[in-house]
């Protein structure tokens, strides 16, 4: 069975023979981070399949969230091009929470832990985290969590 990385590896190799510009340049700053990541403690190891996973979910947030600026500043061309590659990366995450999903989660952990009011919000997170790792993004989380504990 292939890794992530000999994945990407792979599709990087397929994207660069269909000459999809888009998608190469994309996987090959994803393959860089992730080499950053081997690289980045006191020796050089390999990633396990889920520490790719986050880096390639750190990559995907950082394209939303430079569409977003780039919105915001009127450079439709530049927020399309960041999209694009947000969604070739979010192509290998695990299929995102609905926020439905999301909350009967957060409901669930709520009413196991007993917790109320915002001073519960810890240990309420304590409990969803590993059950969305992955799946949904921290400020989305921590928003339901916020929302169901006020509510």
């Amino acid at each position: 069975m292939t890794t992530l990385k000999e994945q990407l590896h792979e599709d990087l190799t397929a994207a660069i023979k269909a000459r999809d510009e888009l998608r190469s340049s994309t996987l090959r700053l994803t393959l860089a981070s992730v080499t950053s990541a081997e690289v980045a403690g006191k020796q050089k190891r390999e990633l396990s399949d889920a520490e790719v996973l986050q880096v390639i979910g750190k990559e995907a947030k950082k394209r939303r969230e430079a569409a977003d600026a780039f919105e915001g500043a009127g450079r439709t061309e530049q927020a399309a091009r960041e999209r694009a590659e947000g969604e070739v990366l979010e192509a290998y995450l695990p299929k995102q929470l609905t926020d439905e999903e999301l909350a009967g989660i957060v409901a669930a952990a709520v009413a196991e832990s007993g917790a109320s009011g915002p001073q519960g919000m810890g240990a309420v997170m304590k409990l969803v985290r590993p059950q969305v790792e992955g799946k949904a993004e921290g400020g989305r989380v921590a928003a339901a969590v916020k929302a169901a504990l006020a509510g």
